[in-house]
């Protein structure tokens, strides 16, 4: 319980990604089907939740515990 709480914001960030990434397919998408990212909804959408929670992350602060050196 103490990791949920702990990557709670990751796990919402990627959540929003996935969403994102096929809004993104399902409005723009890729008329040649030559994308490699936006011609299938799986790829658009696992790259949204990759992005997603990868932005979320660099937000996220580390706590150094000094003692441990």
């Amino acid at each position: 319980m103490d990791k949920i709480r702990k990557h709670w914001g990751i796990a919402v960030g990627t959540l929003i990604g996935l969403a994102a990434g096929y809004i993104y397919w399902r409005e723009v998408g890729c008329m040649s089907g030559s994308c490699p990212i936006t011609s299938s909804p799986l790829n658009s959408s696992l790259y949204g939740a990759i992005m997603g929670g990868l932005v979320v992350s660099m937000f996220k602060k580390i706590k150094l515990n000094y003692n441990d050196y």
